[in-house]
Order: C-alpha cells, then structure tokens, then sequence
C-alpha cells in the first residue's frame, strides 16, 4: 500500500487528512519534530502541531518532552483498537438518531410509488420484511433454493403459521422438502412446465409486489423494484396471479 492509500485509509476511519498525513508520516520516521513531519509530510508546520495535538487527545501518538518538541506514534495493534472503537461508536450514534428521526410507517406516504433496491442484503432484507406485512396471501417466486434465505423461509413459516396462505413457485424440487410439514404451500414447476425465471418475485395481498432480476453490473448482483398497495402494484399482482394459475392449469394436464 502507498502512503496516499494509507492516508486515504485512515480518513475513512475518521481522521483529517492533515491528520492522516501527520499519522504516516510517524510511522516512518518513528518519532519526530514538527519540522521533520512537515518535512516528510509535506503538510505545513503550522498544521502538523496541530494535528499532531489532535492525534495525542485521541490517544494515537505520545508527545515527548523535548527541546524542540517531539511526537511518537503508539504501538499500531493500539491505533487499530482505537479507531475500531471509535469507528463502531459513531456508526451506532448514527444509526440511533436515523432511528429516532425516521417515519414510521403510518407516517410514509402509503405505496402510490416504485422503489427500487440495488445489492442482494438489502432485496433479500425487503423481501422478509414484506412478507411479514401480509394479511391474507404470499406468493413468492424462488428459481432456486438460494434464492430463499433462512430469513425468508423463516417469515414464510411464520405468516403461514399466522393463518396467511403462502406458496413458493420454484424449479427445485429441495425447496419442497425444505418446507415438508410447514404450513407454506411449494409449487415445482415440471419438466412440461419448464420454469425460465427471470428473477425472484413477491407478491403480497394481490396489491405489493416486489420484482427482482439478477445483473451483470459489479458488485451490484440484484436490482429489484417494488411497489406497495397501489395501482401498479395491483396491476403486477393481478399479471403474476394470471401466470400463476395458467402454469397450475398447464401442470395439471
């Protein structure tokens, strides 16, 4: 790694870029005046007593009583314990004021809208989430049995436990026993009915409907939309419901 990674490196982790550089620049040099940081670093003296001050209250370099002053960065193994700590202080402080200052859910306005999601964590962490929404039906598309996660196959037990009707379309027959004396409903789709998924699919309370499709664009691996109770969802639900039914027909035969 460079020393411009480094430095890039330590402000991701909440420091300065004067800092950062200061930071550096003790470690190569050990221990250091202002002036031979300035030197190395190329950050201004007037900044380095600074930063360097800065580094010292957070416990990351030692200052040395000398004539001319000096600093001495601490052992690294300490510098990674204390911006770990540092680091995961400030994320829960962050996500505890978004907590607290974002709609709830009667506050939003309700579903006349398409969202779209990117990345696989957070459409799987939306799928569990609007299945547990469901009032009476879940229809949910799994290709394979990777597509559903134990988070989701555990809210599909749940919301069937709950009185829910649930049904998992798939072409793999595992999902079947997967899911053998809960209460989800598993239709595999047959060699005559062959099963070209282009994706996952949700449909809840034949109004909410999620669509997601797998994507070449790294590290991306998902994108998906969904719409709540609304006019397309509606739409969505009432296509899906149709496709569903013309394969039970089929399949039947």
């Amino acid at each position: 790694m460079s020393e411009r990674e480094a430095v890039e490196a330590l402000r991701t982790l909440g420091l300065s870029n004067y800092e950062a550089q200061v930071f550096v620049a003790l470690q190569q040099l050990g221990s250091g005046t202002a002036q031979e940081v300035s030197e190395l670093s190329e950050v201004p003296r007037s900044q380095v007593y600074g930063a360097a001050d800065d580094l010292a209250e957070r416990g990351l370099v030692e200052i040395v009583r000398s004539s001319p002053k000096a600093y001495r960065p601490v052992e690294l193994s300490t510098a990674r314990a204390l911006l770990t700590e540092r680091l995961e202080r400030e994320k829960s402080r962050a996500f505890d004021c978004l907590e607290s200052i974002r709609a709830t859910e009667t506050d939003r306005v309700d579903g006349q809208d398409v969202s779209m999601l990117r990345g696989r964590q957070p459409i799987d962490e939306r799928i569990t989430e609007i299945i547990l929404s469901a009032d009476h039906t879940v229809v949910f598309v799994s290709p394979t049995a990777g597509a559903t996660t134990d988070a989701i196959a555990d809210a599909l037990r749940d919301i069937g436990t709950d009185g829910a009707d649930v049904t998992v379309v798939t072409a793999d027959r595992s999902l079947d026993d997967r899911f053998t004396g809960d209460p989800v409903n598993v239709f595999v789709m047959s060699e005559d009915n062959p099963a070209d998924f282009a994706g996952r699919a949700l449909m809840i309370d034949d109004r909410t409907v999620l669509l997601a499709a797998e994507t070449d664009n790294a590290p991306v691996q998902e994108e998906a939309l969904w719409t709540g109770d609304s006019s397309i969802g509606r739409i969505l639900a009432a296509f899906m419901r149709s496709g569903m039914e013309s394969g039970r027909d089929r399949h039947r035969k």
